[in-house]
């Protein structure tokens, strides 16, 4: 895989070294067992997979790109152009300036933007309508383009699906950047309808079968739906795509539910006697398939934190922005199994006792107390009776400074922890 030349002070010289390591030994990527790193009175189990992914890398790369070959035009982002609070910050501290915020509220006036200044596509992509604002100011929209490929390949997949008449059902959060960018692709080519989560997709089963009155769903689906949707004439062949930060499982669910829905309203599973298993061909009739639009980093990210949970653990860190779509569901993961604790950066920890952590049901930060020192009675300054012990893991967007960040923070607490050296000697080649 390509190699992205992004600032030094992203990388980590502990967290980076040790990813080298993993990835030399597990090229394939089959391994999914955490890295062990044992420091003696505390021990941290970090996720096979987690960090900046290719798409990220790219977009980092070409922001930078883009302020080194301007140092004398105006530089502006669309939007975040990653859901990260360090590199945004960084880039507004070189002059970079926000067009909208995250939810597309406009920060700088359309009328104020020349042909001469420069504009920054976030990682997200966004819609033909922005798209063609800034052409129409004669801005060139595919100089820095750092829309992810693999949001494309969704593009792509629903323009596919739309010409062969299906209607696309996105499954993503419809305020997101990239849920917003793929409606506005996808509607171009076939009508489309978004659904946030399962409990939407079984209503909107209900508008397929016809157990729901078509004039609901416009109320219900208010702003998810293309102009000119039509549920009676626009749900007879659907075909399911992602935003792809989303959780696998919950779009293969999604699309395995509406999948079934289809198959039982056509009364396919016995359709000339013959079984829809053998016959993939009569499901496809009606039912397109999608699979290949999953991200790979959010699938890898997200099964190497099914197999950290499988160790047993005190607590989990998940670092990241708290706007990141998929921190924000490995941090679900994490907190169905022990308490855990969603950081932006290791200024969140503010002492052995308390940690400021992202609440994402409340969605605001809280403190808690005695986060490390509740376990069992034990003390940091004093010699604990076991390890504690922390998952340790971030999202896509994260840096890997970070991280080295939040567990070096973490380490300070025990002054009877062995030195990194010794610790990190186990990953060396």
């Amino acid at each position: 895989m390509k190699s992205f030349d992004i600032p030094d002070y992203y990388r980590s010289s502990i967290v980076t070294p040790l990813k080298e390591f993993r990835r030399k030994r597990d090229k394939l990527k089959r391994d999914f067992t955490p890295t062990v790193l044992d420091f003696g009175p505390i021990r941290f189990y970090i996720a096979r997979h987690f960090g900046f992914c290719y798409g990220v890398e790219n977009a980092v790369e070409i922001a930078y790109k883009a302020i080194a070959e301007n140092p004398d035009k105006r530089i502006f982002l669309l939007s975040e152009m990653i859901h990260n609070p360090d590199v945004n910050a960084d880039l507004q501290d070189r002059g970079v300036r926000f067009i909208t915020d995250t939810s597309g509220q406009q920060l700088t006036p359309w009328s104020s933007l020349t042909p001469d200044d420069v504009v920054i596509i976030p990682a997200f992509g966004t819609t033909l309508e922005t798209q063609q604002q800034l052409a129409s100011i004669g801005l060139d929209v595919a100089k820095y383009d750092t829309t992810c490929p693999f949001v494309e390949k969704v593009w792509n997949k629903a323009s596919q699906i739309g010409q062969k008449n299906y209607t696309v059902v996105v499954h993503g959060k419809p305020s997101h950047e990239e849920t917003r960018a793929t409606f506005s692709h996808s509607k171009e080519a076939a009508p489309t309808v978004v659904v946030k989560n399962m409990a939407q997709a079984q209503r909107l089963a209900g508008y397929i079968t016809g157990e729901l009155p078509s004039e609901q769903f416009y109320g219900e689906f208010a702003g998810q739906y293309s102009d000119g949707f039509d549920p009676a004439r626009d749900l007879q062949r659907i075909g399911v795509v992602n935003q792809t930060t989303m959780l696998a499982s919950d779009t293969q669910g999604i699309a395995d539910y509406l999948k079934q829905v289809m198959v039982q309203k056509y009364n396919l599973a016995h359709a000339s006697d013959q079984s829809t298993a053998k016959h993939p061909e009569l499901v496809e009739t009606y039912f397109a398939n999608t699979r290949d639009t999953l991200c790979y980093a959010t699938n890898d990210n997200q099964d190497a934190t099914y197999a950290l949970l499988d160790y047993p653990a005190d607590l989990a860190i998940v670092a990241g922005g708290y706007n990141s779509s998929n921190t924000s569901h490995i941090v679900e993961l994490c907190a169905e199994k022990l308490p855990t604790y969603f950081i932006e950066s290791e200024r969140k920890i503010l002492s052995d006792s308390l940690i400021r952590h992202f609440d994402t049901h409340k969605k605001q930060e809280v403190v808690t107390e005695n986060f490390l020192t509740q376990l069992e009675g034990d003390k940091p300054d004093k010699e604990p009776s076991r390890p504690v012990t922390v998952l340790l893991t971030c999202g896509a967007s994260c840096p890997d400074a970070v991280v080295e960040g939040i567990l070096l923070r973490l380490v300070s607490f025990f002054p009877g922890a062995r030195p990194i050296d010794e610790v990190m000697s186990l990953y060396q080649d």
